[in-house]
C-alpha cells in the first residue's frame, strides 16, 4: 500500500505574475546597464588613448621588423651554402667577365654631396612650407568655385560599400582649414632595400650600403593645427520584420584639429629592362598623434546630442583607415613620370610671343566684323526706312469724284453757254 501512493508535488514559490515582473525588471535593468555604461560610459582621456594606440602600432612595427630580419638570415644562410656548392663556376665567372662601371652607390652620392649623415645639422625647410602653402592655398580656392570636391565625396560616401541599413548620405558641412602643414628638422637617413635603417648609434659605413635596393631616406617632421571639418547626415533604416519598420535620423560631424608626425620619403630607381618606371613611395612612421572632434546627434524629436561611445567608434575606424594605408610598414607609391627634357612640354619663349600676336590678330579681325556687321545693320535699317517712305506715297489718300465735280464753273470740254443738265 504504501507503493501506490503518489509523492507530492512542490508548489512553485513565485506566481506566474510575480515571475512575469521579475523578467521584465531584469530586461529594464539591463537595458539601463547598457546606457549607462555602453553610450554614456565615460571615455578615457586623450592621452591615454593615444599613448594605447602609439604603443599598439609600436609592437605591430617592432614584429614586423623582426619578422624581416629573420627571413633574411634564413635566405643568407641558403645563398651560403649554394656558394659552397658551386665554387668553380663562382671563380670562372668571376675571371673571364670584365668588371662592368661601377654603379652610383649611397656613398658615392653622399660623398659628392658633401652630406655626412652623423653629423649634418636638420634643415628647417622654410622654403618647402611656403610651396606647400601656395599648392593648399590653390587647392581651397579651386574648392570654393568648383562642386568638384563635394561631388566626389557623395559618390565616394555613396557607393556601392554602403550598407542597405543606411539610408542616402548628404554632405551638411565642408570645410579645409585655413592653416598650413609646417614641415621641419629634414635629415637624410640610409635604408636597405626593406626600408629599415641601419644600425644606430653606430658611425655609418659605406660598405654596408652597397646591397641592391639600398637608397636614401629624407625624414621630416611634420605640424598641422587646424579645424578641417566633414559633416554628414543620413538615416538608419530597419527592414525587419518588413521593410522600412523604422527610422533613425543619424547627423554626424568629424574636424581633424591636429596632426603631428614624421614623414618619410624616398625613391625607388627605375628599372628599364623590366619597364618599371621612377617611383616616390610616403609613409609616417608610427609615432604620429591624430586628434579629432566628432559630434553627433541622433533621433528626430527626442534627440541625443555628442553620444561618447558613438566618437570612440569613428574615431576608432579612422585610425584604422589611416593605419591601413600609410603608416609603417605599409606606404604609397607613386610613379613619377620622366624627367628628360621633351619637345611637348616646352613652354615660354616664342611661343608666348606669337600667341600674343595671333591673340592681337584675332582682336584686330574681330573688330573688323564687328564693323562691317555695324555696316550691315545700317544699310539694313536704311532700306527699311526707304521702304516705308514709299508705302507712305503709295497708299496716300486719292480724291473722290465729288470733290473733282463739286467744284463752279463749267465742266473742260463743253459748249459755252450750255449747261449740263442735273
Amino acid at each position: 500500500m504504501a507503493q501506490d501512493v503518489c509523492p507530492a508535488r512542490s508548489e512553485p514559490t513565485l506566481s506566474f505574475t510575480q515571475g512575469l515582473i521579475l523578467g521584465q525588471l531584469s530586461v529594464v535593468l539591463l537595458l539601463a546597464a547598457f546606457i549607462k555604461f555602453f553610450i554614456f560610459g565615460d571615455p578615457a582621456s586623450p592621452e591615454v588613448t593615444a599613448a594605447q594606440r602609439a604603443t599598439e602600432r609600436r609592437s605591430r612595427t617592432l614584429a614586423h621588423k623582426k619578422s624581416l630580419l629573420s627571413l633574411r638570415s634564413s635566405h643568407a644562410n641558403e645563398n651560403t651554402t649554394g656558394a659552397r656548392q658551386t665554387p668553380a663556376l663562382n671563380k670562372k665567372k668571376s675571371s673571364i667577365l670584365r668588371p662592368s662601371q661601377p654603379t652610383l652607390t649611397i656613398g658615392s652620392i653622399l660623398s659628392k654631396t658633401y652630406y655626412k649623415v652623423d653629423s649634418h645639422q636638420p634643415e628647417s625647410l622654410d622654403w618647402f612650407n611656403v610651396l606647400v602653402a601656395q599648392t593648399i592655398a590653390q587647392f581651397r580656392s579651386d574648392a570654393q568655385h568648383d562642386d568638384a570636391i563635394l561631388t566626389s565625396l557623395t559618390k565616394a560616401l555613396n557607393g556601392s560599400s554602403r550598407p542597405d541599413f543606411i539610408d542616402e548620405i548628404r554632405v551638411t558641412e565642408l570645410s579645409l582649414g585655413e592653416d598650413f602643414p609646417i614641415f621641419s628638422n629634414c635629415r637624410i637617413i640610409p635604408v636597405d632595400e626593406d626600408g629599415l635603417a641601419f644600425e644606430a648609434g653606430k658611425a655609418f659605413d659605406a660598405n654596408k650600403a652597397t646591397r641592391e635596393g639600398a637608397r636614401l631616406q629624407a625624414r621630416m617632421d611634420v605640424d598641422l593645427s587646424d579645424m578641417i571639418t566633414l559633416a554628414v547626415e543620413t538615416k538608419l533604416l530597419l527592414n525587419y520584420p518588413k521593410k522600412l519598420s523604422a527610422v533613425l535620423p543619424v547627423a554626424l560631424a568629424v574636424s581633424v584639429v591636429r596632426f603631428s608626425g614624421t614623414l618619410s620619403i624616398s625613391f625607388i630607381p627605375s628599372h628599364s629592362a623590366e619597364k618599371i618606371p621612377t617611383r616616390m613611395t610616403f609613409t609616417f612612421l608610427d609615432d604620429y598623434r591624430l586628434d579629432f572632434s566628432i559630434r553627433s546627434l541622433l533621433g528626430s524629436r527626442s534627440r541625443l546630442q555628442d553620444v561618447p561611445k558613438i566618437a570612440q567608434l569613428v574615431e576608432s575606424r579612422l585610425h584604422r583607415w589611416f593605419d591601413e594605408r600609410c603608416v609603417e610598414p605599409r606606404f604609397q607609391e607613386i610613379a613619377l613620370p620622366s624627367m628628360w627634357p621633351r619637345k611637348k612640354n616646352t613652354r615660354g619663349g616664342d611661343e608666348i610671343i606669337e600667341q600674343s600676336i595671333s591673340k592681337g590678330k584675332g582682336v584686330d579681325i574681330a573688330k573688323d566684323l564687328r564693323a562691317e556687321a555695324r555696316k550691315e545693320v545700317e544699310a539694313e535699317a536704311d532700306a527699311r526706312a526707304a521702304d516705308r517712305g514709299q508705302e507712305s506715297l503709295r497708299y496716300r489718300r486719292r480724291p473722290r469724284a465729288d470733290d473733282a465735280f463739286s467744284m463752279s464753273g463749267s465742266m473742260p470740254g463743253s459748249m459755252p453757254g450750255i449747261d449740263m443738265p442735273t
